[in-house]
């Protein structure tokens, strides 16, 4: 399978180096803050993963970049254009898969793209889409007869049919088993190849760390970090963790003197140290030193849902139970 080309996903030329800017977003329903003075911006040719827990106003945040919700405050703009004031333009821009995103049952893939290409000047081919898609020899397919993980491929087809510079992918591969969702991802990393913008909307920690070049960490309405997830896991200053196991005599206080270590705990022959980024190398060579083979050897280095813990201090998937739909 290969993703659109280059010259067929873009329609014009860059202007900006920002595909999106968001400054000061701010959506209140019933009384409840659900987008709390959410600010970003998003450049051209990249991923950009807006993370956080069911019901954090992600997708709120980004109906909004697509003219289908009005904020009650802040600034929107893609590629320099008001969503609203300029609705026309932008959706000659963007292309949108929402998570709600459902066709007729009865309508073939074919139909349902032929349907959305004829809403812009200058489509692209449906049956070369479907074909770089995946979906050509389900082209006649109803849409109800569809899988899981194609019934997504069309969702994209539909978003990607206008030759859009940027597309929003929320929740993308919610429901999908592990091989198409594998599949899928390797779909939008050669969106961003191609040159179009993506931005992604997601709550599963793995899809973030795979795919986005950097992100947004949303919690309860409000940005709570913003970086790459390499940077963000840096930012939280946690600790990484080595276990490995040995019927050696090991005296703890040989580890514990490292300055790299933190922490040490033993349970039987099983070590657990806690440590810095240098840790790993320091304990290696103690135990090299003292011709100490180590069995079971597994390093456990902080991941995004740790660092979200640290920043948010809850779990990634903890969203309140009276957090409005509209929300989500």
């Amino acid at each position: 399978m290969t993703a659109v080309e280059h010259g067929d996903a873009i329609a014009h030329r860059p202007t900006t180096s920002r595909a999106v800017v968001v400054e000061g977003l701010t959506k209140v329903y019933a009384g409840r803050t659900v987008v709390d003075g959410v600010s970003f911006s998003v450049e051209q040719g990249e991923i950009f993963a807006i993370l956080g827990p069911n019901g954090a106003g992600k997708t709120t945040t980004v109906e909004s970049i697509a003219g289908l919700r009005t904020p009650d405050t802040g600034v929107v703009r893609v590629f320099g254009h008001d969503p609203l004031a300029d609705r026309a333009t932008v959706r000659q821009l963007l292309g949108v898969q929402l998570q709600e995103s459902s066709f007729q049952d009865k309508l073939t893939v074919r139909e349902i793209v032929d349907t959305y290409r004829g809403l812009y000047p200058d489509p692209l081919s449906t049956d070369e889409l479907l074909e770089r898609l995946g979906l050509g020899p389900s082209a006649g397919t109803r849409y109800a007869k569809l899988s899981g993980g194609q019934q997504q491929r069309v969702s994209i087809a539909v978003a990607l049919v206008g030759r859009p510079r940027a597309v929003i992918l929320d929740e993308l591969t919610t429901g999908l088993d592990p091989q198409s969702r594998r599949d899928t991802w390797t779909l939008v990393e050669e969106l961003r190849d191609t040159g179009v913008t993506v931005v992604l909307v997601t709550h599963v920690m793995e899809e973030a760390e795979r795919l986005a070049d950097r992100l947004a960490l949303i919690d309860r309405g409000r940005v709570v970090a913003l970086d790459t997830p390499e940077g963000l896991v840096a930012g939280a200053g946690l600790e990484q963790q080595l276990r490995f196991s040995t019927t050696a005599s090991l005296d703890e206080d040989w580890i514990r003197r490292l300055p790299e270590v933190s922490g040490v705990a033993r349970d039987h022959d099983e070590f657990i140290v806690t440590g810095d980024e240098r840790m790993l190398f320091s304990v290696v060579s103690l135990l090299a030193a003292h011709d100490i083979v180590p069995g079971r050897l597994q390093v456990d280095q902080p991941t995004l849902d740790d660092a979200f813990v640290a920043l948010a201090g809850r779990t990634l998937h903890a969203a309140d139970d009276n957090t409005p739909e509209v929300a989500r």
